[in-house]
């Protein structure tokens, strides 16, 4: 059985499944070393070519197959298909024979050895009787098939090859991959992908403020939790909801758990005009340091988790009622643990009835901790995906527990890099090199890993420290090198997502879905993909199979 590019074509409902019946013919009756690439659509300069099927079939050769559907005849000289008005003429053969050419000629254009290779064409009427001895000056017995054909059309496929193939030689083994990587990536084209990722981006900031009116609608609550999956515009919202309780008169704080997000949140507000500027934006761990508290080192759990919360209670206690704060707005909420809750309400004006606005995502609990926010009113939910694409919100979504919709455009196949996870960090650097080879730009790509640190990450964080090291990636000019625990609530344009390991197998999953949903335009997973699957179930096996396997050299072992 051959192998199919994409693996699931779609129907052509329009042609009453022509198209279908053919490539399920070829599928079924061609070697198991065949590809297949079914609706190719090629661009050759401003000029588009739609291929129905290319047959590369190794030490024969390649064809290409054009089929037409419902009634086709010949009439003096001329293809007609249709009958009565709807009776219009084509010219299938002309149409099989350019698209012959516009294949060798962009394979040769791109140093492709298989542009060599014998090629022919063949034209497919599956729904017409064609009489076995037909022929025509410009069609030789054999090059157009019919109905009575199809039992036997990989033979015809070989025979058009053999004896009518323009070329040199029989298409070369080796030269069937590079072959593959050149055409399931051939539409759309690298350019228009860059092209298209830049309209993306800007389609992206405006859908995410469209949302302010959801704002709007619920202006007269104090306390409410939002909760939505990867890519909701969460933090749009909160960012939103603080600049608009502050422009308000208010005196707010702005928290977080996550340093790059908490620099992020810095960064942001601190271009907004002063009026507008939370009283406090940054980490929650930050404001019991401002007011006071001593600072404890980074490998102490019990000093994060336990002393430092019930300190901020303490210190809010005793601080003036004017430095407390008349709104608290907390982004990724779900990183809170149940004893931070209690001494954030205190740092309230009116602790009873005081502002607290919680966003939050249930599927990216990837810390050891739970907490609930001491709100009792239901949660407002955002059931929509808005800042990535199509294939990437359904390839992550497979791994949530809530059901998103995706609004995002349709883009390029996620693209999969099966390698063991002790490779996995080696290969990720070998894909960074493709895709700018590519012409994305390094200040687009980060690298993310799940297990250890890549050591890129590692030498920047020794080097400048933690505020240079988030500075680098928000100057967006490098390729940036974090971990999936640090990059909560931040994106890139390109994610290569690095499944190299994770330290505790009970949050895999959740590591998983925070790391993939990190991609807006173009997502990149390298790993073991039977681990991957075992970890997200039937799900995630079934739209990994829309994935686009991807081989890039240099991956394996010196």
């Amino acid at each position: 059985m051959a192998h199919l590019v994409p693996r699931d074509p779609e129907s052509d409902a329009g042609g009453g499944g022509a198209e279908r019946v053919v490539w399920e013919a070829l599928r079924d009756q061609l070697p198991d070393d065949v590809v297949v690439f079914v609706n190719l659509l090629l661009l050759d300069g401003p000029d588009e070519r739609e291929v129905d099927a290319l047959v590369a079939w190794p030490d024969v050769g390649l064809c290409v197959v054009e089929v037409k559907g419902g009634h086709v005849a010949r009439r003096d000289g001329q293809w007609v298909q249709g009958s009565g008005t709807r009776a219009h003429e084509i010219d299938p053969v002309f149409q099989a024979r350019r698209a012959r050419h516009t294949v060798r000629d962009l394979l040769r254009r791109h140093g492709l050895g298989a542009w060599r290779a014998r090629a022919a064409d063949l034209v497919v009427l599956p729904h017409t009787h064609v009489p076995a001895w037909w022929e025509s000056a410009s069609s030789p017995v054999g090059t157009v098939a019919g109905r009575a054909d199809l039992p036997h059309l990989a033979g015809l496929v070989k025979r058009a090859i053999d004896v009518h193939g323009t070329g040199n030689a029989p298409l070369a083994v080796e030269d069937v991959g590079p072959l593959v990587d050149f055409l399931a990536g051939a539409f759309p084209s690298q350019v228009e992908v860059l092209a298209t990722a830049a309209q993306f981006e800007d389609r992206v900031e405006q859908m995410t403020q469209d949302q302010a009116r959801m704002l709007d609608t619920l202006r007269s609550f104090e306390r409410l939790r939002i909760i939505g999956g990867a890519g909701s515009g969460k933090t749009w919202l909160a960012l939103e909801q603080a600049r608009r309780r502050a422009a308000a008169g208010e005196r707010v704080a702005l928290v977080c758990y996550s340093r790059g997000l908490g620099r992020y949140l810095e960064r942001i507000t601190a271009t907004w005009p002063v009026k507008q500027r939370p009283a406090f934006v940054g980490l929650f761990h930050d404001l019991p340091l401002q007011w006071g508290a001593a600072p404890g080192s980074d490998d102490d759990a019990d000093y994060y988790e336990r002393r430092l919360p019930l300190e901020l209670a303490e210190l809010a206690d005793a601080r003036d009622e004017r430095e407390r704060f008349d709104c608290v707005v907390v982004d990724e909420a779900q990183d809170f643990s149940d004893l931070w809750w209690p001494s954030l309400v205190r740092c309230l004006r009116d602790r009873e009835a005081g502002g607290l606005w919680v966003f939050m995502d249930e599927d990216q609990r990837i810390f050891d901790r739970d907490g609930s926010a001491p709100i009792t009113l239901p949660p407002v939910r955002l059931d929509e995906n808005l800042r990535s694409t199509k294939q990437i919100a359904q390839c992550f979504g497979s791994f949530g527990t809530s059901r998103v919709k995706p609004r995002g455009a349709a883009g390029a196949p996620v693209r999969l890099v099966d390698v063991p996870a002790d490779a996995a960090v080696k290969t990720a650097d070998v894909v960074v090199d493709a895709l700018l080879d590519e012409g994305w730009q390094p200040g687009q790509i980060a690298l993310l890993t799940t297990g250890r640190r890549h050591p890129e990450q590692v030498n920047a964080v020794d080097m400048g420290g933690h505020a240079v090291y988030w500075d680098r990636f928000f100057a967006g000019e490098d390729v940036f090198y974090g971990h999936v625990l640090g990059f909560k609530g931040l994106e890139r344009t390109v994610v290569v997502l690095v499944a190299n390991g994770f330290r505790d197998a009970e949050r895999a999953r959740s590591m998983l879905y925070t790391g993939l949903s990190r991609a807006r335009v173009l997502l990149v997973l390298v790993g073991p993909r039977g681990e991957v699957e075992r970890i997200g179930g039937d799900g995630v096996r079934s739209r990994l199979r829309h994935a686009s396997p991807w081989s890039v050299e240099g991956d394996d072992d010196d």
